[in-house]
């Protein structure tokens, strides 16, 4: 019987998937990298979510004939070393992006409202919150969207339509007539989106061209009072430069889903601003997000596991090599 390991809990539509498949599917008792990669020995698939995998752990599993990532985010897994050993490994992009969007559109919201402090301040009893603190209208301003993949472009749309805002797009991956086609405007650099733009929303995975592609040059060329909203990855904005910005009031506020890593260590500065927002990374956790994608990742497995070449496959030069279901080793250890 097929081995699928499960890194971190997913919706029981996918479990209950593979079950029916005819896998056997086990999850760890803790998150210790050690003890993950022994659980791996037998392993013929992995499922896993931001928690990745590391070289470690797959040269423990001589049986791994795929890694199935849940969701769209696959920086946390160590691709050249999957490649090297043969592994194929695929993402479930787009399955969550309503979800996500959804939580950018909550978060400048918030932000533009000060919803958070609002509550607080009724839990407090302080009615008089509302002559002092300003609040904002999202309709006429100009919203910069950095990344215009499937996030991006759900939430501009919902932006436009909704709100009335005016949309600006940054991504040079795409071309300006597609934009223009849904009534949005294309930047001609990041610097002219950032220097029009009221709210910045970024939706860019974590690449090395976009590892803190937004920091202390960026962050001047913003609007005084601007505000930014990240659900994309943390490592794409500077944080300390953030966290100034903040402080000195360039930026009115930020809404973020992301950070530097997972957790935040308790006295963290993000954690003394009340100008910012914050959510655990749950854009993509919605009920109906998290089974789509735990469905999408558990049938890629599977198709995988049959030799067929699975959607979204990140390390498609492996797929001639790659190792098979049942092989008792594949390539050397890198």
């Amino acid at each position: 019987m097929a081995c699928c390991f499960i890194v971190q809990p997913i919706h029981d539509a996918g479990v209950i998937a593979l079950r029916a498949a005819g896998l056997e599917v086990r999850e760890p008792t803790s998150q210790s990298t050690r003890e993950i990669a022994a659980s791996l020995a037998d392993a013929d698939a992995v499922i896993t979510r931001n928690a990745g995998l590391s070289a470690l752990q797959m040269r423990s599993a001589k049986r791994l004939a795929v890694i199935g990532v849940h969701g769209s985010g696959t920086d946390p897994v160590d691709i050249d070393t999957a490649t090297r050993l043969g592994i194929p490994v695929f993402a479930t992009p787009g399955e969550n992006a309503q979800s996500v969007a959804e939580q950018a559109l909550a978060l400048m919201l918030a932000v533009a409202k000060n919803t958070i402090l609002a509550d607080h301040a009724v839990r407090n009893g302080d009615f008089n919150f509302k002559y002092e603190e300003p609040l904002i209208e999202l309709f006429g301003k100009t919203l910069g969207v950095v990344g215009w993949g499937r996030i991006g472009k759900l939430f501009s749309s919902i932006a436009k339509a909704s709100l009335g805002m005016d949309v600006v797009i940054y991504s040079p991956s795409t071309a300006a007539s597609e934009v223009q086609q849904k009534g949005m405007r294309m930047a001609e650099s990041l610097q002219a989106l950032l220097e029009e733009s009221d709210v910045v929303s970024l939706h860019v995975p974590f690449k090395p061209d976009t590892e803190r592609l937004i920091g202390h040059s960026e962050f001047e060329f913003m609007k005084h009072g601007a505000v930014l909203i990240n659900t994309g990855r943390g490592q794409t904005v500077d944080e300390e430069a953030m966290i100034l910005a903040l402080q000195s009031g360039r930026l009115r506020g930020a809404g973020l889903d992301v950070f530097d890593s997972e957790t935040m260590i308790a006295g963290h500065p993000l954690l003394t601003l009340k100008n910012v927002t914050l959510s655990p990374h749950i854009g993509g956790s919605s009920s109906e997000a998290l089974k789509r994608t735990a469905l999408a990742v558990a049938q890629g497995v599977l198709k995988t596991l049959r030799g067929e070449r699975p959607a979204h496959l990140v390390n498609p030069e492996v797929w001639p090599r790659r190792r098979t279901f049942g092989q008792s080793r594949g390539s050397k250890d890198a």
